[in-house]
């Protein structure tokens, strides 16, 4: 029905692109979405706004509303099959014949699950990550998906937030090359029907929350707001992203939703976004709830007239927005725009010409879980996870003929994916203690006790102490696998403690009193607070929620398989106390790092070590790298040339490794105080044994720019430092000037 009228509307045939999924010409894409537009009614229009979450088994009564035209997207993986059933009805026996659009939460994985977004951040490598989204595009676009709700690229500095497992960590610019990488995996990595469209948030300063807690208002300035939560979405969105959803929260007390500054200034305006813009899960209503609108009429009113073009979950558009146009509330124009938005998504989805040709069971048979997929999220885990700490007891030796691997995360499977799972099924996980049974199954003799049982955040499971401390006195080595189970993080994960649930922490005390070696494996979503586990342990490798193939990696690496290369993308503190902690403080007039530590007049704390426990861009490995002194190609540049910066690197170890060499920049002297320092590039080095490689970098005036007085990106010529190193706080530097 709805096929054969496209084909004679349409003014031409769609043209393939290397962006996701089809693009036309302008021409095409007003013609053909016009005609569409022209022949809805009302309430058709305010069903295509509509996204509902239909959730479990489908109904008559789903149907009925597709049947309606009520029914603009859904949310909810169906699979393929359930999702061409819905299809067709749309297409087949609605009046308007509009396809839907399928959407879901594809944030780290959609069958196949590899880490956690901060995990992937902690390899650096870009190319790793944008092939993972492009496996997670891939499976989801096989299952019938055509959208997703990634990246989420709200910077934050709090680990007491939950939400951070779904972020790339503290730095806007790691964080902005990352979002940029996500966008280009899900839309531009496969052919038409392997991409997906992605959606950036949640637009902006959504990570500045209020005491780590998830939905709370929090004022940050415009200046926090332009330097630290803004370029990540303009990365995104010059990347392509062709969809943005707006947080709950507010800025300078209004509601994002309804904010005029944040869309129409800055997001329309100054970023030039030009896409379709979504509430989250029922944030119109949610502006009565605040108390910034008296009814949810006014509060649907506010929303359609601020380029909220599409509705999730809370049916204000859908049962509202008829009504208020015909009472002259609401103009139909600015509804048409809002539909336009919509049509053209799913314009690009390749919906519009082939509605049905994008779901099909036996691609998606193949897809999921294949060989190929697979590899890659072994190869995106081996690359994310953090070796903190290592006295040389990594990689595990021959010598080790019996190991005990001891905690309540040692067998874990649900817990190894995470809050955002996507389909992923804990039985297709790869646990850890199975990972290093068939890693070390035919050397040493592995055993097994949990040590003590988690109940939510209760310390229980005492008894099971003595029996894990007696596996170890029998035992040649200990590879404690420790952590949070998947619920503890993610959204509505916010902690008020940094400290590992339960009993945890005394049973590796307990353990480590037979002085026996001790790998302490860290499986969890957030920086902890691993001053203690430092204390008694011989070394510690920060997995994270590391997927489907987690066991495997974290075998692989204690093994010396794989020699462990990733940098924190988040600092881990000292002690909870110390929270918000980050390396890019600003520079103050006491001294954050005092002569004399006793000194009181500092910034500086009189109980606890001021510097975090692991800074951020941190991460050991199985060699060393030693390095050179930063050569400039020059003591100056002006504001249109560049200068060159270098410095030599040497693996001085017995094994090839990755080096991950940052480069940070201090402006000595502005308009506005300026933090110590910032990351402003990075390179990867592949080294061999001996070999020593140079590390060559290009300064630019756009490194040197800053947000002045006026809240515009401005130069001013002086002295900068320039810093090369390991890591945010191991660092070699040298000055230059920039002059006119």
């Amino acid at each position: 029905m709805f096929k054969g009228r496209l084909k004679r509307l349409g003014a031409a045939a769609i043209l393939a692109s290397s962006a996701c999924c089809q693009i036309a010409s302008g021409a095409e894409t007003n013609a053909q979405v016009e005609a569409i537009l022209s022949k809805l009614t009302l309430e058709e229009k305010a069903g295509q706004l509509n996204l509902v979450d239909f959730g479990g088994e489908l109904n008559e009564s789903h149907y009925q509303l597709v049947r309606e035209g009520k029914i603009g997207s859904v949310l909810k993986s169906n699979g393929a099959a359930q999702n061409l059933k819905l299809q067709k009805i749309a297409v087949e026996e609605s009046r308007a014949g509009v396809p839907i659009l399928f959407q879901e939460d594809v944030i780290h994985g959609y069958r196949t699950i590899t880490p956690i977004p901060m995990a992937e951040a902690a390899s650096w490598d870009l190319p790793a990550i944008r092939k993972s989204a492009q496996v997670a595009a891939r499976e989801a676009a096989a299952g019938g998906i055509q959208l997703t709700y990634a990246p989420m690229v709200d910077v934050s500095r709090d680990p007491r937030w939950g939400r951070i497992l779904e972020a790339a960590g503290e730095d806007p610019y790691l964080g902005s090359l990352i979002a940029a990488a996500r966008v280009k995996g899900f839309q531009e990595s496969g052919t038409d029907k392997q991409n997906i469209l992605s959606t950036v948030k949640h637009f902006a300063g959504y990570g500045a929350s209020l005491a780590g807690r998830d939905y709370n208002i929090q004022d940050i300035s415009e200046r926090e707001l332009r330097e630290v939560h803004l370029p990540p979405f303009k990365a995104a969105i010059d990347a392509g992203v062709a969809a943005l959803m707006v947080a709950y929260t507010t800025y300078d007390g209004v509601p994002l939703t309804a904010s005029e500054f944040m869309l129409d200034d800055l997001l329309l305006g100054e970023l030039g976004y030009e896409g379709l813009i979504m509430t989250d899960w029922e944030t119109i209503p949610n502006m009565t709830e605040i108390g910034v609108a008296a009814s949810d009429t006014d509060s649907t009113v506010m929303a359609i007239n601020n380029h909220i073009h599409m509705d999730m979950q809370s049916k204000k558009y859908l049962e509202l927005l008829p009504q208020l146009v015909r009472e002259g509330k609401v103009s139909e124009q600015v509804v048409d725009d809002a539909v336009r938005q919509v049509l053209l998504l799913k314009q690009k989805a390749g919906l519009l010409d082939d509605p049905l040709g994008r779901f099909e069971p036996e691609v998606e048979k193949a897809e999921l879980l294949s060989k190929e997929n697979i590899a890659a999220a072994k190869d995106i885990a081996l690359k994310s996870m953090v070796l903190l700490k290592n006295d040389g007891v990594l990689p595990l030796a021959e010598t080790n003929k019996k190991v005990a691997v001891i905690g309540p995360f040692a067998k874990a499977d649900r817990d190894l994916i995470g809050w955002w799972p996507g389909l992923g099924l804990a039985e297709e996980v790869v646990t850890i203690y199975d990972g290093l049974q068939k890693e070390f199954g035919d050397k040493a003799e592995l055993s097994f006790a949990p040590g003590v049982s988690i109940d939510k955040f209760n310390k229980s499971g005492a008894e099971l102490i003595p029996e894990a401390v007696a596996l170890a006195k029998e035992s040649d080595a200990v590879v404690m696998v420790l952590g949070e189970e998947y619920w503890m993080s993610g959204e509505g994960g916010g902690t008020a403690s940094l400290h590992l649930p339960g009993l945890q922490e005394t049973l590796l005390q307990e353990v480590a009193k037979t002085g026996k070696p001790i790998v302490t494996v860290i499986v969890a979503g957030r920086p902890y607070v691993l001053t203690d586990v430092e204390k008694h342990s011989n070394a510690i490798l920060m997995a994270w929620m590391p997927g489907t193939t987690g066991g495997t990696a974290v075998a692989e690496i204690l093994s010396g398989k794989f020699n462990p290369q990733g940098k924190l993308p988040m600092t881990f503190p000292y002690h909870q106390g110390q929270v918000p902690i980050f390396y890019s403080y600003k520079l103050t007039s006491h001294s954050f790092f005092p002569e004399d530590k006793d000194d009181r007049y500092s910034t500086t704390y009189r109980d606890v070590p001021h510097e975090p426990l692991y800074p951020f861009g941190y991460g050991l490995s199985y060699t060393e790298y030693k390095y050179g002194e930063v050569k400039l190609s020059s003591s100056s540049m002006s504001t249109n040339s560049s200068l060159k910066a270098s410095i030599e690197v040497t693996n001085s170890g017995d094994v090839a490794g990755r080096e991950i060499v940052q480069l940070y920049l201090h402006d000595k002297v502005a308009s506005v105080t300026q933090p110590m320092k910032l990351l402003k590039d990075f390179t990867i080095l592949d080294l061999q044994p001996g070999e020593t490689k140079t590390a060559s970098f290009t300064i630019t005036p756009d490194k040197l720019a800053y947000i002045g007085r006026d809240h515009k990106y401005t130069i001013d010529p002086g002295d900068f430092i320039l810093f090369i190193g390991s890591s945010s706080a191991e660092l070699k530097q040298t000055e230059f000037k920039l002059t006119k």
